[in-house]
C-alpha cells in the first residue's frame, strides 16, 4: 500500500512544483516587463516634449529675427510659433502612432 502511495504522492509534488515554477517564471517576466515600461514611458514622454518644444523654439527665433530685421504689421514670432507648434504636434503625433503599431504587432506575436 505505501508503495502505491509515493508515486502518486511523487507525482502530485512534481506536478504542483511545476506549476510553482510557471508562476514564478510568469511573475519576474512581468516585473521586468513593468521596469522596462516605466522607463521607456518616461522616455517617451520626454520625447514627445522635445518633439513639439524644438520646432516651436525654432519657429520663435526665426519669427524674433524677421520682426526685429524686417518690421511688418503682422508679427511673425506668432505665426511662426503657431506654425513650430503644429509641426511638433504633427511629429509627436505620427511618432508615437508608429510606437503604438509596433507594440500591437509585438503583443499580437506573443498572443500567438
Amino acid at each position: 500500500m505505501g508503495n502505491k502511495e509515493e508515486p502518486r504522492i511523487n507525482k502530485q509534488q512534481e506536478l504542483f512544483s511545476k506549476k510553482i515554477g510557471k508562476i514564478e517564471r510568469q511573475k519576474i517576466k512581468a516585473q521586468q516587463t513593468n521596469i522596462q515600461t516605466i522607463w521607456y514611458g518616461l522616455g517617451m514622454m520626454g520625447l514627445v516634449g522635445w518633439s513639439i518644444s524644438v520646432p516651436t523654439l525654432i519657429g520663435i527665433f526665426i519669427g524674433r529675427f524677421l520682426d526685429v530685421n524686417f518690421p511688418s504689421e503682422r508679427s511673425w514670432t506668432l505665426i511662426l510659433i503657431v506654425i513650430g507648434m503644429s509641426i511638433g504636434c504633427f511629429n509627436a503625433w505620427r511618432w508615437l502612432r508608429n510606437e503604438d503599431r509596433k507594440i500591437r504587432k509585438e503583443h499580437e506575436r506573443k498572443d500567438e
